[in-house]
């Protein structure tokens, strides 16, 4: 009798916690993961909003040197690094990149395309059977050529439409945002 008792005990334990199984694969979301660059803090803030409608993990993509904090300096250098094809080192990685399903991807416009700390990301990490779903700040090239550049990087990955944000347009943007979000099929 108590031998039964164990065994039907055992089975519901098994069954409830699935032996470990992650709790999104058991009910059927996907892990998400917010990773962005930002240099003025106009794609952080972006982030931090599809962060709150999808309930994703942020991680901010940042390089071991410093960028110009003068407009002007900056643009000249990004220009540079773009032209050149240099692709900074970055600081951090990614934890357990693999348990991720969806990569939200931000990055500035930058000469019209994504910021080239961001390309690094693209080349750190296998998106194999991942989704991602660009988002974009800029003052006027809205997307550019970054989901194109995206797409080249990542292969192996399903990109979805991204968003492409105005910088002045950020503190207005989150009805926007979450539609996006909604639209993509990763609203909370």
């Amino acid at each position: 009798m108590k031998s039964k008792l164990l065994a039907t005990i055992l089975t519901v334990v098994v069954l409830v916690t699935g032996l470990g199984a992650d709790a999104n694969a058991q009910n059927g979301k996907k892990k998400i993961l917010i990773a962005y660059f930002s240099q003025s803090g106009n794609t952080k803030v972006i982030a931090e909003q599809i962060k709150k409608h999808t309930g994703g993990d942020l991680f901010r993509i940042e390089t071991e040197q410093t960028y110009p904090s003068d407009y002007r300096e900056l643009t000249e250098f990004a220009q540079k690094e773009l032209k050149s094809g240099i692709h900074p080192k970055l600081k951090t990685t990614v934890k357990d990149f693999d348990q991720y399903d969806v990569i939200y991807l931000g990055s500035p416009n930058w000469w019209n395309t994504v910021a080239p700390a961001v390309m690094t990301f693209l080349e750190s990490y296998d998106f194999s059977g991942k989704t991602i779903v660009p988002f974009m700040t800029h003052e006027g090239s809205r997307m550019g050529i970054g989901e194109i550049d995206i797409k080249k990087l990542a292969t192996g990955a399903k990109v979805l439409k991204g968003l492409p944000v105005k910088g002045r347009s950020v503190a207005r943007a989150e009805p926007t945002v979450k539609e996006w979000v909604r639209k993509s099929g990763h609203l909370k």
